[in-house]
């Protein structure tokens, strides 16, 4: 397998709008990133296939269009609500069982990274993200706004490529929360939960009872509504 930084998505992303026409999603420019490297070891001549996976409509209000304003339509809103199993206003419908998933071995160093990393007392908030996920920027967006200092580990950024690095933490964190989605934040080394589980407990309060009780400090005066973060093509909930 084979794809690009979270940076090299996002310019190959916007590249493939404004010089083919072409309009994908972040997903798309990873793509197209791993087949570009492709083509640099590939023998003279080859042919390579490129499939892009997405479109790009649900990044509208992402880091990829962030400078384009989002406002859905009546017909984006009634495609929208047509889709069920994508709403947060409304019960999601049972999926079907999936595949049986053997559990896979996780290297010990990826364990001792991830206890290190959560029980570092001088960073007490770290978020485990990926740089082109639209939901760990709008947990970004929130702790910016609140001034929550954290930390935040990359794991599709250069640092963590090397050897699959990255896929061994995200399966070390996996272990830990039985949680496969990203990004997973952690206070105090409590996992406090994925993006909106962390605009919940801001919410209720009890995000910033964590943060108090690890000293990090925050902007108690300031009211906002953490959902307002989420990217826009989401339902309010």
């Amino acid at each position: 397998m084979s794809s690009g930084t979270g940076a090299q998505s996002l310019r190959l992303a916007r590249e493939l709008a404004q010089k083919e026409g072409i309009f994908v999603g972040i997903s798309g420019g990873a793509t197209l990133a791993g087949a570009l490297q492709i083509c640099h070891e590939a023998a003279p001549g080859a042919n390579i296939l490129c499939m892009l996976p997405d479109t790009g409509e649900r990044y509208l209000s992402t880091p990829l269009f962030s400078e384009i304003p989002v406002d859905m339509t009546d017909v984006e809103l009634a495609i929208a609500r047509s889709t069920a199993n994508y709403r947060f206003d409304a019960p999601s419908a049972a999926a079907p069982p999936g595949p049986t998933r053997v559990p896979q071995a996780v290297p010990a160093d990826a364990e001792a990274f991830v206890a290190r990393t959560i029980a570092d007392p001088t960073q007490p908030v770290v978020m485990f993200a990926l740089e082109w996920c639209e939901f760990c920027w709008s947990v970004r967006r929130m702790f910016a706004k609140q001034g929550i200092s954290y930390r935040s580990v990359d794991l599709d950024s250069v640092e963590y490529q090397a050897a699959n690095r990255g896929g061994e933490i995200r399966a070390a964190l996996s272990a830990r929360t039985s949680v496969s989605t990203i990004p997973q934040i952690f206070v105090g080394g409590e996992f406090v939960g994925g993006c909106t589980d962390v605009f919940d407990a801001h919410k209720e309060g009890r995000l910033q009872a964590l943060l108090d009780k690890h000293r990090v400090s925050y902007d108690r005066n300031l009211q906002l509504d953490a959902y307002s973060f989420l990217p826009s093509w989401l339902h309010p909930r």
